[in-house]
């Protein structure tokens, strides 16, 4: 038997867990072996020091100090747990986020120009400009988008711009509102409107 396997066996025999023959074999190499003989001499000294200590009670109330000196387990963040908790206004959340996307996308790429009215007749449209002629009489709402306008004659109803600018003579008339939107906020807020009011009827 060598060094390098008595040291494990030692510790073994110490604790009472070697067989008969390891412990002949071992005996054989302590004899024959100063360092290992004197390795084991310093272990055994210890391990009677530690026994002769006898059981050592714990104070009381030591269990609930160390429980009380170790950090708080990390706190999950409350926007976490709100979520777990309520999936369908995390669902709802969502699907808002993507339709109010889909909308700004739309405000960015839409640059047609677009129409809408009840009575464009007297209309003039060159490239993205609409005019109005003197003496000339729109009747009902008109709707200019990504474009811009210039009325001389008259409109009887609103006149609602979207992204777009307009010009009146001083021979114009708007019996209605002018309603310009110009941001992406408002035009949401117009299209939904329009929605709901389409809706209605």
């Amino acid at each position: 038997m060598n060094c390098k396997d008595a040291i494990p066996l030692i510790h073994d025999y110490l604790d009472g867990s070697l067989s008969g023959s390891q412990v002949k074999e071992l005996k054989g190499h302590l004899t024959s072996c100063a360092d290992c003989h004197k390795r084991y001499q310093q272990l055994e000294k210890a391990e009677t020091l530690f026994r002769s200590l006898g059981t050592v009670t714990a104070p009381p109330h030591i269990t609930d100090r160390v429980l009380r000196a170790l950090p708080p387990p990390p706190r999950r963040k409350s926007w976490v747990t709100w979520i777990r908790r309520h999936p369908a206004a995390t669902a709802a959340a969502v699907f808002a986020f993507v339709m109010l996307s889909s909308f700004f996308s739309l405000w960015n790429e839409d640059t047609d120009l677009i129409i809408r009215g009840a009575d464009m007749n007297h209309l003039v449209i060159e490239g993205n400009q609409v005019y109005i002629p003197p003496e000339q009489v729109v009747h009902g709402n008109l709707v200019i988008e990504n474009g811009s306008i210039q009325v001389d004659g008259t409109i009887e109803g609103n006149l609602i711009i979207i992204d777009g600018s307009y010009a009146l003579a001083s021979t114009a008339r708007i019996s209605g509102e002018i309603k310009i939107v110009d941001e992406a906020i408002q035009w949401l807020w117009y299209k939904t409107n329009q929605f709901f009011s389409a809706v209605a009827h």
